[in-house]
Formats: C-alpha cells, structure tokens, sequence
C-alpha cells in the first residue's frame, strides 16, 4: 500500500444491491492496481444512509490531468513530462498486460498527485476495463468522443490499439496544453470529419520526437500504431538520453522549451490563435486550456450517435 492518510469513496447510485459491473471495476483494481501507475483499491464499504456500496480507492490531491496543467502555477518543462507521459503508459501497458482494454482512456481519468520530487501519476476509472475478448453490447459507444478511436465509432469493437490512440489525444493534449476539440461541437459532424482523418492540432513548440509518437499514435490504422509494451521501451530510452546533453532529445528538449517561451511572449500556443488564452497568473508562465464552445463535452457519456453505414473510414 502507497503511504496516505486519505481515500477516496467512489460510489455508485442506486448500489445497494451491488451489480455485476460494480464487481467487475473492483476485480479489475485488484488484478491491476498492484502496479504502481494503476489507482489503487483498498477494498469497499457501505453508506449507512442510503445503503449504496463504494469503493476506497486511493486519494490523489491533484486532481486530474487537465487540472493539474491549467491550474500549474509554474511552467512544466518538457523532461518532466516526457518523464510524465512515461508513468502513464507504464499504466496502460499493465492493463494491457493483464489482458484488458481500459475502453474510457481520457485525461479526467488520469490521477495525479506530489510525492515530493515529482509528480505521480496514476490511470483511474476501470468501470469500463474489460477482458479485450469481453466485448461490450453492440453498437454501444461510451467515452469522451475526442478520444474515442475512429475504428470503434464506426462500429469495431474496442482493442489495445483503440486505447493507445486514446492516449496520442492525450499525449498532443498535455503537451499542446489544449482541450481536443474545444472550439467545436461534439456532435455528429465531429464524428464525421474523426472518421475522414481530422485530429487536433499540435502545438508548434512540441518536440519532434514526441510529434512523430503523437501521430504514430492516433494512426486512423489500428495495426500501425505502437503497442503499450513499445512505447514503453522508447519512452523509458528517452529518459535514459534526456540529461544527456549530446543527445538528440536533449536538443529538442531544449528547443521545446525555448520555442514555449516564444509563443507565450506572442500570446500563442499554436497558430489558431482563436482556441487560445494565455492564463493571467503571478509568474505568467503557462498557457490555459480554453474550451471555447458550450457543446465542448469532456466527461463521458454514452455517445448514441446513429452512425449512417455510408460513411467510410479514412485509412490513408
């Protein structure tokens, strides 16, 4: 058990007869969350009130993700979340590993939490987490559309691979320090253009080595785009070469670094300067996410899109 003197309930209305899909995110911790990257679960309880059953899981002060950048008082260079994006796809490959796809992979459903020198963090919300050959209801689609890959909202089933362009959405999104898809309606028109090969922008103060995994990433092939189990292997490389300073990703990071401090002195994250706000903070040192449309929606939902059949997908 990680050190902590506080817990999270995370309870599920309307439990007190306690259902399959309750079990299921519960066996699910507990298969998993032995890692060090995975939430980890204590076990449950019971609301003497209203009865309904919960889970104690650990507490991250944090926040998630996307808070946790928006709300960073201090800029976060790019070693330090290389080294981030690093934990998080350890996370990913354990699920892998055991044998199961998370199928809800977004940055709300990332942990974070200071353990002092640096920050830890940690994949949460397996509610959805399932064996791969344990396939969800037909034609039922849950998740934050942004994130959802294109095979599965044009009707595949959920795999690994649809997981891993999760996370290209939001590897871009926590580098680029901006929502996917913010300026526009998360509706059925959205779908069309993911489907057709639209995927956010990036951020031109990215480093390429890290541009070139984004895209592999969220590659409209599934068989083209990198296993858990790669990006691990490289991520874990580039750490090893980070402090290096007569490495390549030395450089870059370097340059990242430097051309971040360009775009925030010109008011600019990328080169849509309407999706962007630079924050108003003390050490005015960070840019904002900025959601600048109302149908913007960033917490799952079931997405009950009716997708027409005539709508192909994009693979080149």
């Amino acid at each position: 058990m990680r050190q902590s003197n506080i817990v999270a309930l995370k309870s599920l209305d309307g439990s007190s007869d306690i259902s399959i899909d309750f079990i299921n995110e519960i066996r699910s911790h507990l298969q998993i969350s032995v890692v060090h990257d995975i939430i980890e679960c204590y076990g449950i309880t019971q609301d003497p009130a209203s009865k309904d059953y919960m889970m104690i899981l650990e507490f991250c002060g944090d926040g998630n993700l996307r808070n946790y950048v928006a709300n960073s008082k201090e800029y976060i260079p790019y070693d330090e979340k290389t080294y981030d994006l690093y934990q998080i796809v350890k996370g990913l490959k354990s699920i892998h590993d055991a044998g199961k796809v998370h199928k809800d992979f977004h940055s709300g459903n990332i942990l974070c939490e200071n353990v002092g020198t640096c920050i830890a963090m940690y994949i949460s919300d397996l509610g959805l987490c399932r064996p791969v050959a344990e396939q969800l209801e037909s034609g039922k689609i849950y998740g934050v559309l942004p994130y959802v890959a294109p095979e599965v909202l044009h009707g595949k089933q959920y795999s690994p691979a649809a997981d891993i362009y999760s996370f290209g959405i939001v590897m871009n999104e926590f580098l680029s320090e901006e929502y996917p898809f913010g300026n526009i309606p998360h509706n059925y028109a959205l779908i069309k253009n993911i489907l057709n090969g639209t995927r956010p922008e990036i951020s031109e103060h990215v480093p390429k080595f890290l541009v070139d995994v984004i895209m592999k990433c969220w590659n409209a092939k599934a068989e083209d785009r990198p296993t858990a189990k790669e990006l691990v292997h490289v991520f874990g490389k580039w750490i090893d070469e980070k402090d290096d300073e007569n490495s390549e990703i030395y450089f870059q990071i370097k340059k990242g670094d430097e051309k971040y401090e360009e775009c925030k002195s010109k008011n600019i994250s990328k080169n849509t300067s309407s999706i962007n706000a630079l924050i108003n903070k003390s050490d005015d040192n960070s840019f904002k996410f900025t959601q600048t449309h109302p149908q913007a929606i960033y917490t799952s939902r079931n997405l009950d899109f009716e997708i027409s059949s005539d709508i192909e997908l994009k693979l080149d």
